[in-house]
């Protein structure tokens, strides 16, 4: 048998992780493109995000959240940190550890850039039934549940 012609047919459009790259991808794109004129990557926005609503987490803590490895988190807040949006600060109890902090530029972004974060799912989200809208969540919920917790990904975006 030839690779063209395998035993077993999945076609991609029929990947439902494969349609959810895609469509995260196209999230990602078009949120690049309302921030990236204040300075912020899409990197950036990720660990922003977590932050503005727990500011104070460790490097660990970040990573775990966004699910990201260590190494990237590093360089993604040390990026963070030459663009003055986070400040590093060494734990009081644990000198091992380094909680992050959102400096006043970091934290006066959060009035700024939601509202494109709000724009980009609007967008996205036109002409979808709120019905659709709550069935979707709930599928997605269900479908990282079937799937479990897994490993930080290594950056891909």
């Amino acid at each position: 048998m030839d690779q063209k012609t395998p035993g077993f047919s999945f076609p991609l459009e029929n990947s439902t992780g494969y349609l959810l790259r895609k469509t995260h991808r196209s999230f990602a794109r078009a949120m690049q493109q309302q921030i990236a004129p204040r300075g912020v990557t899409i990197g950036m926005w990720y660990f922003l995000r977590i932050l503005w609503e727990e500011d104070g987490l460790t490097q660990r803590e970040l990573s775990q959240r966004i699910e990201m490895m260590e190494p990237t988190t590093a360089t993604a807040l040390r990026n963070m940190e030459e663009r003055n949006l986070v400040r590093r600060v060494r734990n009081a109890t644990d000198k091992r550890k380094v909680n992050i902090f959102l400096t006043e530029e970091g934290l006066a972004l959060r009035e700024v850039l939601l509202p494109y974060a709000r724009a980009v799912n609007d967008a996205a989200l036109a002409g979808v039934s709120p019905e659709d809208i709550a069935c979707f969540r709930r599928v997605l919920g269900q479908m990282r549940t079937n799937l479990g917790p897994g490993e930080p990904l290594a950056d891909e975006d």
